[in-house]
This record gives structure tokens, sequence and C-alpha cells, in this order.
């Protein structure tokens, strides 16, 4: 979150763009907390036993790229709760990612979160699926391209990701032959 680049080819880049705004480890430890439901200063001093200035600068660039609102809940003395807004709202599908992700690669010592249906408590599993197909969204049946948007390094990029995967695949099939 401190470093803003002005790289044309990460500028043009969604994931770099997402990045500069949560990229910082206690960010997104700020928004995690924020969707268990923590609003205060001292809510999320206490959970992350963070440094007040590292809080304060975290919590004053969630407010300035627009994932968190400050609104004052004490006039005296002044006191702020933070609240997540709609983009806020919206990177929990990410958060969820991270979860699973860290899940399945990172548990040295077992599970320590889980996502639960609420209805039956039941430990759930989530995939990326296609909002128009319904299918899930793995390797084997998509790849990213460039968008109406795209710079030339973006479609360089993706010309780069095509030839590897042409690669691949001819890889694959002399190795079958």
């Amino acid at each position: 979150m401190q470093y803003k680049s002005k790289n044309a080819s990460t500028v043009n880049c969604p994931v770099a763009r997402s990045l500069e705004r949560v990229g910082d480890t206690w960010s997104i430890l700020i928004l995690r907390d924020a969707f268990y439901g923590m609003t205060r200063f001292d809510e999320f001093q206490k959970s992350l036993e963070i440094a007040p200035n590292i809080l304060t600068r975290r919590l004053t660039t969630l407010v300035a790229e627009g994932l968190m609102e400050r609104r004052q809940y004490l006039e005296k003395p002044p006191r702020y709760e933070y609240i997540l807004t709609e983009s806020g709202k919206a990177f929990k599908p990410v958060m969820i990612a991270l979860l699973t992700w860290g899940n399945q690669h990172f548990t040295p010592d077992g599970l320590s979160v889980v996502l639960t249906d609420l209805d039956t408590g039941a430990t759930i599993e989530p995939i990326l699926i296609d909002g128009v197909s319904g299918k899930p969204i793995v390797d084997a049946n998509y790849v990213m391209a460039a968008g109406p948007a795209a710079n030339e390094g973006v479609h360089n990029r993706m010309a780069y990701a095509a030839k590897k995967r042409a690669l691949a695949k001819h890889e694959e099939k002399q190795e079958t032959a």
C-alpha cells in the first residue's frame, strides 16, 4: 500500500491496482477482522497486537482507498469506528479465496479456521464458479485474456502466456506419442 506504481504495465493490471490498495499484510488482517465484526480502533489493536501508529496509517489508507469509512461514534472524547464500504465488503470473496488457499497449503498444525454453512454447520469447500455457465473455473477450462482496455503490456503478457500454453500442449502430445 505504500508503493504506488507508475509503470504502465502494472497500472493497466487489475491485480496490481488491487494489491496497491490491500497488498499489505496488516491491511488485509484489518479487513479480515472487519469481516468478523470489529469496527473500533481498540478492537483492531487488541486482535492484531499492532502498534498504534501502524494501525492508524493502515486505517487511514483503507479509508482513503474507499474500503472503509470512518464514522464518529463518541463526541467527548472524539472516538471513531471503521465500517466496511461496499468496496470493502466486495473484498470478502478474496478473503475466502485466501482462507481456502492457506488451508490447502499452509496448515502444519491442522485447520484453525474453516468456512461453514450457516444452516447446517457443515464445513464447506469453496470453489470459483463462472457466473454465466455455472462451471467451476479451473486451469483446464479458462485462461486470462486481454480486456477492451488492455494496453500493450497486458497484450504482451497474454501473448506470452498463449505461447507457453501452446508449447506445453505440444510437449504433452510429444510425450504421449
